[in-house]
């Protein structure tokens, strides 16, 4: 069973901790993605499993063999790079073979693997085209062949389609979302694009500093994030926060207030929190809507549209002095410089305390 666990890896360059302590337990057959923005240390993990980068502690498992002293010949992974890394002098049949051959595999079952690898990939007919014929989408899938035909226990992928258009980015991930399913391999994958994460993981690590800061199922990211940072980070358009503070308590809700902001009761069972207390509001986008007769929550002017045909993005500069976007139908009638009032979706707000974590409303 290729299962995958870490157990406070770290990595040092001098006095300067990279990876600070990483504990992770990766289950076979699991679409993991390590997600985050630059600099984050995503990739410099990825590189510490695959054997490309030292650790300077911890534990590192794969199918319960420790493999910290491994090279990644021995690992039993393969890797996919960014930047494709074929030969351009080879054939596509040569680059998908090229691990199989310098192993010294026989002939016979070299071309067998290589087959079947172009069947799944859909590259039957470009065998013997070069890579300077190929498309970027098609050199990505030559990269992806020669990893499948090492037939790894775990493959890694290492922001695979950052060199490739919009398009070709969305039909690219299909593809690897169709792989998973039909090898049932445990694959890691990195990326700065939490769309990716949302689409392809099982699993996601949301890292930040050479931390993970929440791991978890991308919905349960997306609907209970743990701190500010994931609230800010899953989700497009982003989560608004708003500074606020607790007006009164009960048992099960909070009513908060702010400047400009008409009173809101969320329910809070269980939260020990203080009249007066200062908390952080959360909503996003596609939780507000346009006030059509009811209270608003918040009123002030749009100065920012953007139509996207089903539906609107507006930001608002609110009386209160806060900017809110909103995520709204395609067929409201507003314009730059209308004044709105805002409705948001109490059951769908988020609190947070002084240290940024989740209240669990």
């Amino acid at each position: 069973m290729a299962d995958l666990h870490l157990t406070q890896v770290r990595k040092c360059f001098g006095n300067v901790d990279i990876i600070k302590g990483i504990d992770l337990a990766i289950r076979h057959g699991e679409f993991i993605v390590f997600v985050g923005p630059s600099g984050c240390g995503k990739s410099t993990l990825l590189r510490m499993i695959a054997g490309l980068e030292e650790i300077s502690s911890g534990e590192i498992t794969i199918g319960g063999r420790v493999v910290n002293d491994l090279p990644p010949k021995e690992r039993s992974i393969a890797m996919v790079f960014q930047s494709y890394a074929l030969f351009p002098h080879m054939t596509v049949r040569d680059n998908i073979a090229f691990g199989l051959t310098i192993a010294g595999e026989p002939r016979k079952e070299i071309d067998a693997k290589v087959a079947d690898a172009a069947r799944i990939l859909k590259l039957d007919a470009l065998l013997d085209r070069k890579p300077s014929q190929l498309s970027g989408g098609q050199r990505q899938r030559v990269a992806i062949g020669r990893a499948i035909v090492r037939n790894p226990d775990v493959f890694l992928f290492d922001e695979p389609l950052s060199n490739l258009d919009a398009a070709l980015r969305v039909n690219t991930r299909a593809e690897i979302a169709k792989l998973h399913r039909d090898l049932g391999a445990t694959m890691i994958y990195v990326t700065h694009d939490q769309v990716e994460a949302m689409t392809l993981a099982d699993r996601i690590a949301v890292l930040d500093g050479g931390v993970v800061r929440q791991f978890g199922a991308p919905m349960d990211l997306y609907r209970y994030p743990d701190n500010l940072f994931v609230a800010g980070f899953i989700g497009s358009p982003k989560m608004n926060f708003i500074p606020v503070k607790a007006l009164s308590v009960s048992a099960d809700t909070i009513t908060l207030n702010a400047e400009g902001l008409d009173a809101l009761t969320v329910a809070a069972k269980g939260a020990e929190i203080l009249p007066g207390t200062a908390l952080t509001l959360g909503i996003r986008p596609e939780h507000i809507t346009i006030s059509h007769g009811a209270t608003p929550r918040h009123q002030g002017s749009v100065v920012l549209l953007e139509r996207l045909g089903h539906q609107i993005f507006i930001e608002v500069a609110t009386l209160g002095g806060h900017s809110v976007t909103a995520l709204i139908d395609g067929e409201e009638e507003v314009e730059l410089g209308h004044t709105v009032g805002l409705t948001y979706d109490a059951s769908k707000c988020h609190l947070f305390d002084k240290n940024a974590d989740s209240l669990r409303l």
